[in-house]
């Protein structure tokens, strides 16, 4: 597997670990993508914060259990779920940090990672998505034209999208037939 897969698979098993985090109601889920020259050991930080230790405990349990049922992965270690009060499953290729509020703030970790780029779940999907279109182009050797052929595509999308209207405006006329009818009736 090359250093570019190995990545891509890195941020899918992000992706399903931050939706989990979001399923049980983490707050503020933020992931870090380090600088590779800082972090060495990791790639991506997951942190999300949990209102109580119960909450705290149930989303990592939820992020074990997706990553474990979806993908095969478990984690290297994991540390402080008795407490619960900071989790923290070390995945390897990124590690995920499960806080109380209080202890966030804290222990301020963004803060410590000041080289690493923080993005919202929304926007780490929306960079995944567009990686992962890129290089379906790129496998079926499609070139910057391909661009241009999207934009012919549409067109005949809104095309199509009049047939149906055409198809409709008879539609209309069988049930100005019927209330005609009806009247007929209504006068005898």
């Amino acid at each position: 597997m090359s250093t570019s897969q190995a990545h891509e698979q890195t941020r899918i098993l992000v992706q399903a670990a931050a939706a989990a985090c979001e399923d049980k109601k983490g707050e503020d889920t933020r992931i870090l993508e380090l600088d590779p020259i800082d972090s060495g050991l990791s790639d991506f930080f997951l942190i999300t914060s949990a209102t109580n230790d119960r909450q705290a405990i149930a989303i990592a349990d939820e992020i074990e259990h997706r990553l474990k049922k979806d993908f095969g992965v478990l984690p290297h270690s994991v540390e402080g779920r008795r407490r619960g009060d900071w989790i923290l499953l070390d995945y390897v290729d990124f590690v995920v940090h499960v806080f109380l509020t209080e202890r966030r703030a804290f222990y301020d970790i963004e803060r410590l990672r000041k080289s690493a780029r923080p993005l919202t779940p929304s926007e780490f999907d929306a960079e995944l998505t567009a990686a992962l279109a890129a290089k379906t182009r790129a496998a079926r050797g499609k070139t910057p034209s391909v661009s241009t052929k999207k934009v012919a595509t549409k067109p005949a999308a809104k095309k199509k999208a009049a047939r149906p209207s055409a198809k409709k405006a008879p539609a209309p006329k069988i049930v100005s037939k019927k209330p005609a009818s009806k009247k007929p009736a209504a006068r005898a």
